[in-house]
This record gives structure tokens, C-alpha cells and sequence, in this order.
């Protein structure tokens, strides 16, 4: 028998939730933007309509609360201590040991890289374990002509399996058991639900290194291709040039304004002033940086002769073609902390300040759809895209030691500053304070981040740059939307309803279907959302079923951690999606199999624990 619709406010709640799940989709509407309007109707709704009930009235102004919760408040801290460790290159002695044991072994380096993901994502942020790794993987796979797809992946879903095993693992834990505990459960140590992740992750390890790689069939990377793209070149002007007693302002409206001229050269050792009103001589010579094909359309609408910058001898030709020597190809992958993210190359004037040339932009959200050139300037970058970029060695070097961007080539070269050990220090000093229960684990990370602003392990920008709007916004509306829930009885209502539909059902199968039902709905949407809109449910459901409340919370907070079968899932996924070339279905091949090995494993380990 269905239980009894609840009242209008619950039913009024569900609907919110619908929408808020079905908005949190959508590529076109930024979170942040979807997380406001929830938020705001929310407040605006229950300000219109005030609800009582059991004597007790839901104050719109409780759902600010979310922005002092001390989950949240932990998940911030964690992730400037994260972006702390990242900045000083802590993580490089490890980085540089894999590198060098894949160039000997690289059956065992897999493993181990499997492992080490696995183990540092039980303590650290994924994203700079993935922000680390990358470059190694990347850097292998083009040394030995092998596609980096059968490595990134996998690779990339050892931190979310590793991630499952402690309170701090991910946010998406820190917000279960912070919820859990305001609802009256026992508070959660660090390695309360470890022992379960690591029998099953050790299952799910074993199968992304034997036998992940063998399902997911080769893709290009960007940077498989590693022949520089663009070329720099003199245009020679002689008499019978078009450009010869043109201004450059006329010559540059002959090309479209597509021609960029970085110099002119009049003589030995005199250059000419680039202003549009410059009037061009027989003899100047003009440097130009583009395409091989691009460079003949000038040649031949200026009428100049094409040569090499280092030989202007012999005119390019068949016997004499382009050359670019010191050139290299990179890839910058935008992330959330990035200077890159919601901003456009012609707002950062990025390819001016950093000597590169952007060739393409490769849109995350769109499969490694190409954005042609003239549409990049404008292009709003997202997290996960990526910008084929090529520049002399020494340009892209200094991208990659600022520290400041995911930058990824041939060649492994990770920022090396002399406080990394003190940022590791600080970080063992975090974990270890909140592993013994001397404090709090927002404590002892607001310290971390306390003393690694003092010994300058970061600055204020690098902690501006670690906070994520996104992860603020979606965590402060899940949680509004969870109170909302519980108090107007919209959570009691669902698991009614998932009590009757499993009636008849052993433990095994409710306890399993719960887990399995929200490992589907984090891979949808934002996992955080998924976990706190299933945890007070869950609560209820074992209330209603007399099962202890802890099983059936762990099963929600293992389901909502299960985000392998799209790129969609978690965010890293979306890095791991561009940098490797991957297709959405890749996800599915190697995610899938990974979700049932976990959900069997895990739901076998909760009922021996619990004697369910």
C-alpha cells in the first residue's frame, strides 16, 4: 500500500527537486546560476507560504545556514590545503619516481600509479593528484607511441575509488556524515567505512589495471600529432610586390586582418615601428607567425616571396620547406581554479602576454568539439576544455612552473619551490589532528590553511583561486534543499514509497537498491546533490524498515561517490575526458563494469559488518 501524499509545501518541495536535478544537467545554464534560482525560490516560497509544522515554523532565513555549515567549511579548507600542495610542487619527488619506473616498467608503473592515485585521494582533493599525474601520463604515452586513452582513464577512476575510504576523502563525505550527525547518528572517525572500500577497491584496482585498458579502443589526443602546427616565416617585399608603398594598415585589410605581423625589418639591424599608417619599401622584410597554408595565401596575395627565418637564401619550396625549430606543441586544460575559467583569451590577452600561438579549442561539454579560429578570442572557457597551444620551449616552460595552469606536452616538468616539504608537513599535521580526534576536521584544516598562508606555502590568490563557486553553491542549495525535505516530511514520503515498492524484499536487495539507485543519479547530476538529498531518505527508510540507520547511510554515501560512467560525474572527469580524446561512450565501457565490481563488493562488506 503507497503511503499518503503529504502536504502541500512536501509535494511543492519534490517538484523543486525535479527541477533542481533536471537544471543541474544542463551544459547551456552554468550550476552556479541553477543553484541561485533554486536557492532563491526556496526563500522566496517559504517567505510567501510559511509552514509550521509539529508546532515548529521552517524560517526562510534557515536556508542560509548552509554557508556557515562546518561541512562545507571543511570542504573549502581542504581544497586551499590541497591548492597549497599543488603551488609548492610537494607532490614532485613522487611524480618524478613513477616517471622514470614507466620509462623500465611500465606494467608495475601502472599499477603503481593506480595505487598512489587511489591512496592520495583518500586524503587530498582529486584534482591535483589528476593535475599531477597528467603530465606524466601524457608525457609517456607520446615517448612511446602508445595512446595515452588505455592510461588517463583508468587512471582517473582510481581517485574516486580511493577518494570513498575516509570522512575527508571528498566533499561528498564530509557532507553525508556532517548530515548524518546533525540528524542524530554517531559522528563518523576518518576510517570508520575504510576497511569496506579497501576489500572492494582492491577488486575495482585489480580490474582498472588488467582489464579497463583492454576495453576502451585507442583515441587521439591533441598532442598526438607533435609537429609544430605554425611556423614563423619573412615575407620579402620586392618591387613588384602588392605591398610594396602600401601602409601596413592596407596590407593587413589585403588578408582579411587575418595576417599578424610581429615585425618589420628594414636593413641591418633596423626595424620598423608597426603603426597601421607604416608605409612598406622594396626590401623590408616582414615576420609573420601561422599555418603553412595560411603563410602561402599571404605570399601570394601580398606578392611577396616566402623564406625560412633562418634561411633567407633560398625561397621555401618543395626542396626547401617550412622549418620551426625550438618550437613545441601544449596543451592547457582549464579547471575550476584556473585564471582561464569563465574567462575568454580576448579578455587574458593570453597568446600576447605568454608568447603562444592558440591554435584550436577543444569544448568539453561538446566531445572535443573544434572551435574554429576566428570564434576562439571569444570563446567563455569552461572547466574541462582545452586549448592547443604552440610556443618556443622556454614560453612553455614558464607556463608550467607559474604553477597556475595544467599545462601538459612531451616532457615532464612539475613546479619545484623549496617549502614543499612544509606544505606536506602541514597537510600530515591536518590529517593527523582530525585521524585522532584531537579537533575537528574544519578545525584543523582551518589551521592548515592559517599556517600555510604565514609560511607563504600560498598567497591569498592562490586561496582565491583554490575556492570553487560551484562547490559553494551547489552544496549551500543541497543542503537547503535536505532541510526543506526533512521538515516538511517530503523525506519521510520517499521512503515510504521506496519501503512499499521493496516490501517483501530481503535486506540485501533494499540495502543494495538504495546504493545502485543513487550511483545512477550521481552520474546525472552534481554527486553532493545526490548524497545529501539521499541521506536523510535513507535515515527514514531504515526508521521505517527498524534497520540501523549506519548501513543505509553508508550505502547512500558510497552510491553518491560512484560517478565512473560519464564525464559528467565529477569534475576531474571532464579534465580526463579532453586531455585523453575520449568519446561519452568510453565512460560508459570502462565506468559501468567498475560501478558493479564496487556495488558488489561494498553492499557484501556492509552486510558481514553490519550482520544484516
Amino acid at each position: 500500500m503507497l503511503p499518503p501524499l503529504p502536504d502541500l509545501h512536501a509535494i511543492a518541495v519534490l517538484l523543486l527537486i525535479v527541477i533542481a536535478l533536471y537544471l543541474f544537467t544542463r551544459d547551456n545554464i552554468p550550476l552556479e546560476t541553477s543553484s541561485l534560482l533554486i536557492l532563491v525560490t526556496l526563500i522566496v516560497g517559504f517567505e510567501a507560504f510559511p509552514y509550521t509544522r509539529d508546532g515548529i515554523t521552517l524560517q526562510p532565513g534557515d536556508f542560509f545556514s548552509g554557508f556557515g555549515n562546518q561541512a562545507l567549511v571543511a570542504i573549502c579548507a581542504l581544497m586551499i590545503v590541497g591548492k597549497g600542495l599543488e603551488t609548492t610542487g610537494a607532490l614532485r619527488p613522487l611524480a618524478l619516481l613513477l616517471s622514470k619506473l614507466w620509462a623500465t616498467r611500465p606494467l608495475l608503473s601502472f599499477l603503481l600509479t593506480l595505487l598512489c592515485a587511489a591512496i592520495l585521494s583518500a586524503f587530498l582533493n582529486n584534482t591535483p593528484i589528476v593535475v599531477m599525474l597528467l603530465p606524466i601520463l601524457i608525457g609517456v604515452s607520446i615517448r612511446n607511441k602508445h595512446p595515452s586513452s588505455g592510461i588517463l582513464l583508468p587512471m582517473g577512476l582510481a581517485t574516486l575509488v580511493g577518494g570513498m575510504a575516509t570522512t575527508i576523502g571528498t566533499s561528498t563525505n564530509l557532507l553525508v556524515v556532517g548530515i548524518a550527525a546533525d540528524l542524530g547518528l554517531r559522528k563518523f572517525g576518518m576510517f570508520d567505512f575504510a576497511l569496506p572500500v579497501v576489500v572492494a577497491g582492491s577488486f575495482g584496482l585489480l580490474y582498472l589495471w588488467l582489464l579497463a585498458p583492454r576495453l576502451l579502443p585507442p583515441r587521439q589526443a591533441l598532442l598526438s600529432d607533435t609537429s609544430p602546427r605554425v611556423f614563423d616565416a619573412l615575407l620579402y617585399v620586392n618591387q613588384e610586390s602588392f605591398a610594396n608603398g602600401k601602409t601596413l594598415a592596407e596590407i593587413l585589410e589585403k588578408t582579411d586582418r587575418r595576417m599578424k605581423v610581429d615585425k618589420i625589418h628594414r636593413g641591418i639591424g633596423l626595424n620598423v615601428t608597426r603603426l597601421p599608417t607604416a608605409e612598406l619599401r622594396e626590401g623590408d622584410r616582414l615576420l609573420v607567425s601561422d599555418t603553412p597554408e595560411a603563410l602561402k595565401e599571404y605570399e601570394q596575395l601580398l606578392g611577396a616571396t616566402l623564406y625560412n627565418t633562418t634561411d633567407i637564401e633560398n625561397p621555401i619550396d618543395e626542396a626547401h620547406p617550412l622549418s620551426s625549430e625550438g618550437q613545441l606543441l601544449a596543451e592547457v586544460v582549464v579547471t575550476e581554479g584556473s585564471p582561464l575559467h569563465h574567462r575568454t583569451l580576448k579578455e587574458l590577452r593570453f597568446a600576447e602576454h605568454n608568447n603562444v600561438v592558440i591554435l584550436a579549442i577543444h569544448r568539453s561539454h561538446a566531445q572535443g568539439r573544434q572551435v574554429i579560429k576566428s570564434e576562439m578570442r571569444d570563446v567563455r572557457l569552461e572547466n574541462g576544455d582545452v586549448l592547443l597551444m604552440q610556443g618556443a620551449a622556454e614560453h612553455i616552460n614558464a607556463l608550467k612552473s607559474s604553477g597556475k595552469l595544467l599545462v601538459l606536452d612531451a616532457t615532464v616538468y612539475l613546479p619545484e619551490t623549496r617549502r614543499a616539504p612544509l606544505a606536506l608537513l602541514i597537510m600530515a599535521a591536518v590529517v593527523a589532528l582530525a585521524a585522532t580526534g584531537v579537533l575537528p576536521i574544519a578545525t584543523s584544516a582551518l589551521c592548515g590553511v592559517g599556517v600555510m598562508l604565514l609560511t607563504r606555502c600560498l598567497d591569498w590568490e592562490d586561496a582565491a583561486n583554490a575556492l570553487s563557486t560551484r562547490v559553494i553553491l551547489i552544496v549551500v542549495v543541497s543542503l537547503a534543499l535536505g532541510l526543506a525535505l526533512m521538515r516538511t516530511g517530503g523525506a519521510e514520503y520517499l521512503a515510504g514509497l521506496y519501503v512499499t515498492l521493496a516490501a517483501g524484499l530481503p535486506v540485501s536487495a533494499v540495502l543494495g537498491g538504495l546504493m545502485l539507485l543513487i550511483a545512477v543519479l550521481t552520474n546525472i547530476v552534481s554527486n553532493n546533490a545526490a548524497a545529501v538529498i539521499g541521506t536523510p531518505i535513507a535515515i527514514s527508510i531504515a526508521t521505517q524498515l527498524g534497520l540501523p540507520a549506519e548501513p543505509v547511510v553508508l550505502a547512500v554515501l558510497f552510491g553518491a561517490n560512484m560517478s565512473y560512467a560519464t564525464p559528467i560525474g565529477y569534475k576531474t572527469n571532464l579534465l580526463i575526458f579532453s586531455a585523453g580524446g575520449y568519446k561519452f561512450s568510453d565512460f560508459l565501457r570502462a565506468g559501468i563494469p567498475l560501478t558493479l565490481i564496487m556495488w558488489l563488493g561494498l553492499l557484501s562488506m556492509l552486510m558481514m559488518m553490519y550482520d544484516l
